[in-house]
Protein backbone atom coordinates (compact mmCIF):
# COMPACT_ATOMS: atom_id res chain seq x y z
CA UNK A 1 0.00 0.00 0.00
CA UNK A 2 1.48 3.47 -1.18
CA UNK A 3 -0.88 5.55 0.46
CA UNK A 4 -2.10 5.45 4.58
CA UNK A 5 -5.58 7.18 4.34
CA UNK A 6 -7.29 8.41 7.84
CA UNK A 7 -10.55 7.47 9.61
CA UNK A 8 -10.94 11.49 8.49
CA UNK A 9 -10.71 10.86 4.97
CA UNK A 10 -12.65 7.18 5.04
CA UNK A 11 -15.54 9.80 6.49
CA UNK A 12 -15.16 11.96 3.70
CA UNK A 13 -15.47 9.10 1.00
CA UNK A 14 -18.35 7.62 2.71
CA UNK A 15 -20.11 10.82 2.39
CA UNK A 16 -19.12 11.80 -1.11
CA UNK A 17 -20.55 8.03 -2.34
CA UNK A 18 -24.35 9.18 -0.32
CA UNK A 19 -24.04 12.91 -1.98
CA UNK A 20 -25.50 14.42 -4.58
CA UNK A 21 -23.66 13.11 -7.92
CA UNK A 22 -22.26 9.86 -5.79
CA UNK A 23 -22.97 6.41 -5.97
CA UNK A 24 -26.33 6.08 -7.43
CA UNK A 25 -26.41 2.45 -5.50
CA UNK A 26 -25.35 4.14 -2.40
CA UNK A 27 -27.38 6.91 -2.39
CA UNK A 28 -30.28 4.53 -2.70
CA UNK A 29 -29.16 2.66 0.31
CA UNK A 30 -31.91 2.84 3.47
CA UNK A 31 -31.07 1.92 7.12
CA UNK A 32 -33.17 -1.08 6.75
CA UNK A 33 -31.28 -2.04 3.91
CA UNK A 34 -27.87 -2.66 6.23
CA UNK A 35 -29.29 -5.36 8.06
CA UNK A 36 -28.48 -8.46 5.78
CA UNK A 37 -25.20 -6.52 4.55
CA UNK A 38 -24.15 -6.07 8.28
CA UNK A 39 -24.80 -9.73 8.87
CA UNK A 40 -23.10 -11.28 5.99
CA UNK A 41 -20.20 -9.11 6.74
CA UNK A 42 -19.72 -9.44 10.61
CA UNK A 43 -19.72 -13.46 9.49
CA UNK A 44 -16.97 -12.76 6.35
CA UNK A 45 -14.94 -11.69 9.48
CA UNK A 46 -15.57 -14.71 11.52
CA UNK A 47 -13.71 -16.52 8.30
CA UNK A 48 -11.07 -14.65 7.97
CA UNK A 49 -9.84 -15.15 11.63
CA UNK A 50 -8.84 -18.25 10.90
CA UNK A 51 -7.16 -16.94 7.87
CA UNK A 52 -4.37 -15.29 5.88
CA UNK A 53 -4.21 -12.08 8.67
CA UNK A 54 -4.51 -9.99 5.29
CA UNK A 55 -7.91 -11.15 4.81
CA UNK A 56 -9.11 -10.64 7.68
CA UNK A 57 -7.77 -7.11 7.33
CA UNK A 58 -9.70 -7.18 4.15
CA UNK A 59 -12.24 -7.89 5.68
CA UNK A 60 -12.63 -6.13 8.84
CA UNK A 61 -12.54 -2.98 6.35
CA UNK A 62 -15.71 -4.33 4.39
CA UNK A 63 -17.17 -4.00 8.29
CA UNK A 64 -16.12 -0.87 9.10
CA UNK A 65 -17.39 0.47 5.89
CA UNK A 66 -21.52 -0.91 7.12
CA UNK A 67 -20.74 1.19 10.43
CA UNK A 68 -19.88 4.05 8.23
CA UNK A 69 -22.64 3.96 6.23
CA UNK A 70 -24.88 3.19 8.94
CA UNK A 71 -23.83 6.62 10.43
CA UNK A 72 -23.52 8.38 7.25
CA UNK A 73 -27.12 7.64 6.80
CA UNK A 74 -28.37 8.83 10.48
CA UNK A 75 -26.34 11.43 10.05
CA UNK A 76 -28.04 12.70 7.24
CA UNK A 77 -31.32 12.01 9.51
CA UNK A 78 -29.59 14.46 12.11
CA UNK A 79 -30.11 11.07 14.34
CA UNK A 80 -26.45 11.14 15.11
CA UNK A 81 -23.31 10.61 13.11
CA UNK A 82 -19.97 8.49 13.51
CA UNK A 83 -18.32 10.70 16.29
CA UNK A 84 -21.26 10.28 18.39
CA UNK A 85 -20.57 6.23 17.45
CA UNK A 86 -17.44 7.08 19.20
CA UNK A 87 -18.15 8.73 21.61
CA UNK A 88 -20.61 6.44 23.17
CA UNK A 89 -18.03 3.38 22.55
CA UNK A 90 -15.22 5.15 24.42
CA UNK A 91 -18.05 6.62 26.99
CA UNK A 92 -18.97 2.75 27.60
CA UNK A 93 -15.48 0.88 27.98
CA UNK A 94 -14.32 3.85 30.54
CA UNK A 95 -17.55 3.35 32.47
CA UNK A 96 -17.60 -0.23 32.44
CA UNK A 97 -13.69 -0.69 33.32
CA UNK A 98 -13.84 0.96 36.55
CA UNK A 99 -10.55 -0.67 37.54
CA UNK A 100 -8.94 0.59 34.84
CA UNK A 101 -10.00 3.83 34.78
CA UNK A 102 -11.22 4.40 37.94
CA UNK A 103 -10.78 2.91 41.97
CA UNK A 104 -11.80 -0.12 41.85
CA UNK A 105 -10.25 -3.23 41.90
CA UNK A 106 -10.20 -6.34 40.06
CA UNK A 107 -7.57 -8.28 39.82
CA UNK A 108 -9.20 -11.32 38.44
CA UNK A 109 -11.03 -12.23 34.69
CA UNK A 110 -13.90 -13.45 36.70
CA UNK A 111 -13.86 -10.01 39.07
CA UNK A 112 -14.09 -8.08 35.70
CA UNK A 113 -17.05 -9.77 34.11
CA UNK A 114 -19.06 -9.74 37.62
CA UNK A 115 -18.69 -5.83 37.47
CA UNK A 116 -19.19 -5.41 34.15
CA UNK A 117 -22.39 -7.56 34.57
CA UNK A 118 -23.13 -5.16 37.47
CA UNK A 119 -22.75 -2.03 35.81
CA UNK A 120 -24.52 -3.47 32.45
CA UNK A 121 -27.45 -4.19 34.69
CA UNK A 122 -27.50 -1.10 35.86
CA UNK A 123 -27.14 1.27 32.65
CA UNK A 124 -29.96 -1.14 31.18
CA UNK A 125 -32.41 -1.10 34.56
CA UNK A 126 -32.78 -4.45 34.48
CA UNK A 127 -33.76 -5.16 37.95
CA UNK A 128 -34.35 -9.30 37.85
CA UNK A 129 -32.61 -12.16 36.05
CA UNK A 130 -35.70 -12.20 33.92
CA UNK A 131 -34.74 -8.57 32.36
CA UNK A 132 -31.02 -9.83 31.53
CA UNK A 133 -32.91 -13.33 29.96
CA UNK A 134 -34.69 -10.78 27.71
CA UNK A 135 -32.07 -8.61 27.21
CA UNK A 136 -30.06 -11.67 25.01
CA UNK A 137 -29.64 -9.85 21.35
CA UNK A 138 -32.79 -11.09 19.59
CA UNK A 139 -31.48 -11.68 16.44
CA UNK A 140 -28.66 -14.04 17.28
CA UNK A 141 -28.54 -17.19 15.96
CA UNK A 142 -30.20 -19.34 17.94
CA UNK A 143 -27.61 -22.04 19.51
CA UNK A 144 -25.68 -18.48 20.63
CA UNK A 145 -28.64 -17.16 22.10
CA UNK A 146 -29.39 -20.70 23.84
CA UNK A 147 -25.79 -20.32 25.40
CA UNK A 148 -26.09 -16.63 26.23
CA UNK A 149 -29.41 -17.63 28.09
CA UNK A 150 -28.31 -20.53 29.97
CA UNK A 151 -25.47 -18.69 30.96
CA UNK A 152 -26.96 -16.29 32.63
CA UNK A 153 -29.55 -18.25 34.63
CA UNK A 154 -26.53 -19.75 35.61
CA UNK A 155 -24.62 -17.01 37.15
CA UNK A 156 -27.42 -17.06 39.81
CA UNK A 157 -27.25 -20.95 40.75
CA UNK A 158 -30.12 -22.03 38.35
CA UNK A 159 -27.86 -24.93 36.43
CA UNK A 160 -26.85 -28.39 35.91
CA UNK A 161 -24.04 -29.93 38.67
CA UNK A 162 -21.78 -31.57 35.87
CA UNK A 163 -21.64 -32.27 32.37
CA UNK A 164 -23.19 -36.04 33.17
CA UNK A 165 -26.74 -34.05 34.17
CA UNK A 166 -26.89 -32.25 30.59
CA UNK A 167 -25.76 -35.66 29.13
CA UNK A 168 -28.49 -37.33 30.88
CA UNK A 169 -31.04 -34.41 30.05
CA UNK A 170 -29.83 -34.59 26.29
CA UNK A 171 -30.83 -38.82 26.45
CA UNK A 172 -34.29 -37.87 28.23
CA UNK A 173 -34.83 -35.15 25.30
CA UNK A 174 -33.68 -36.99 22.56
CA UNK A 175 -36.42 -39.76 23.84
CA UNK A 176 -39.19 -37.58 23.90
CA UNK A 177 -38.37 -36.59 20.55
CA UNK A 178 -38.43 -40.39 19.57
CA UNK A 179 -41.47 -40.67 21.38
CA UNK A 180 -43.26 -37.80 19.57
CA UNK A 181 -42.03 -38.97 15.80
CA UNK A 182 -43.80 -42.43 16.35
CA UNK A 183 -46.66 -40.94 17.72
CA UNK A 184 -46.83 -38.70 14.69
CA UNK A 185 -47.14 -35.79 16.11
CA UNK A 186 -45.97 -32.46 14.16
CA UNK A 187 -46.51 -29.97 17.24
CA UNK A 188 -45.19 -32.01 19.43
CA UNK A 189 -42.09 -33.21 17.47
CA UNK A 190 -41.66 -29.35 16.82
CA UNK A 191 -41.58 -28.72 20.52
CA UNK A 192 -39.27 -31.37 21.70
CA UNK A 193 -36.84 -30.89 18.44
CA UNK A 194 -36.45 -27.39 20.43
CA UNK A 195 -36.04 -28.96 23.79
CA UNK A 196 -33.36 -31.55 22.37
CA UNK A 197 -31.21 -28.88 20.36
CA UNK A 198 -31.40 -26.80 23.69
CA UNK A 199 -30.70 -29.51 26.11
CA UNK A 200 -27.14 -30.05 23.19
CA UNK A 201 -26.12 -26.33 23.87
CA UNK A 202 -26.03 -27.35 27.65
CA UNK A 203 -23.66 -29.76 26.76
CA UNK A 204 -21.73 -27.88 24.90
CA UNK A 205 -21.40 -25.30 27.37
CA UNK A 206 -20.47 -27.46 30.36
CA UNK A 207 -17.81 -28.84 27.82
CA UNK A 208 -16.61 -25.43 26.63
CA UNK A 209 -17.35 -25.53 23.34
CA UNK A 210 -18.98 -23.09 20.87
CA UNK A 211 -21.97 -24.82 19.73
CA UNK A 212 -22.34 -22.43 16.90
CA UNK A 213 -18.80 -23.12 15.87
CA UNK A 214 -19.16 -26.69 16.39
CA UNK A 215 -22.19 -27.16 14.29
CA UNK A 216 -20.00 -25.31 11.69
CA UNK A 217 -17.30 -27.48 11.63
CA UNK A 218 -19.97 -30.60 11.55
CA UNK A 219 -21.64 -28.87 8.38
CA UNK A 220 -17.90 -28.58 6.87
CA UNK A 221 -16.95 -31.68 7.39
CA UNK A 222 -20.35 -33.48 6.05
CA UNK A 223 -19.46 -31.65 2.88
CA UNK A 224 -15.70 -32.89 2.52
CA UNK A 225 -17.08 -36.41 3.29
CA UNK A 226 -19.42 -35.91 0.74
CA UNK A 227 -16.91 -34.28 -1.94
CA UNK A 228 -14.73 -37.32 -1.46
CA UNK A 229 -18.06 -39.78 -2.13
CA UNK A 230 -18.76 -37.63 -5.20
CA UNK A 231 -15.14 -37.74 -6.37
CA UNK A 232 -14.56 -41.44 -6.10
CA UNK A 233 -17.68 -42.60 -7.83
CA UNK A 234 -16.78 -39.99 -10.46
CA UNK A 235 -13.74 -41.76 -10.55
CA UNK A 236 -15.19 -45.22 -10.75
CA UNK A 237 -17.39 -44.07 -14.20
CA UNK A 238 -20.89 -43.52 -12.15
CA UNK A 239 -23.00 -40.42 -10.55
CA UNK A 240 -24.43 -40.59 -7.10
CA UNK A 241 -28.18 -41.08 -8.28
CA UNK A 242 -27.06 -44.47 -10.07
CA UNK A 243 -25.88 -45.53 -6.37
CA UNK A 244 -27.61 -47.05 -3.51
CA UNK A 245 -27.08 -45.52 -0.26
CA UNK A 246 -25.20 -48.87 1.07
CA UNK A 247 -22.67 -47.88 -1.76
CA UNK A 248 -22.31 -44.19 -0.93
CA UNK A 249 -22.48 -45.45 2.55
CA UNK A 250 -19.41 -47.30 1.67
CA UNK A 251 -17.40 -44.65 0.44
CA UNK A 252 -18.71 -41.71 3.31
CA UNK A 253 -16.66 -44.61 5.75
CA UNK A 254 -13.66 -44.94 3.41
CA UNK A 255 -13.40 -41.00 3.76
CA UNK A 256 -14.37 -41.27 7.74
CA UNK A 257 -11.08 -43.75 7.66
CA UNK A 258 -9.03 -41.19 5.45
CA UNK A 259 -9.51 -39.20 8.32
CA UNK A 260 -11.26 -36.68 5.84
CA UNK A 261 -12.90 -33.17 8.19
Amino acid sequence: MDKKYTFAELSDIVARLRAPGGCPWDRELKIEDMKNYVMEESYEVIDAIDGPRESLADELGDLLLQIMLLSQICSEEKSFDVNDVITMISEKMIRRHPHVFGDVKADTSEQVLKNWDKIKSGEKHMSTVTDRLKDVTKTLPALLKAEKVQNRAAKVGFDWDNIEDTLKKLEEEVAELRQAVENKDEENIFEEMGDTLFAAVNVSRFARVNPELALGGAINKFVNRFEYVETKAAAEGRNLEEMTLSEMDKLWDEAKEKGIK
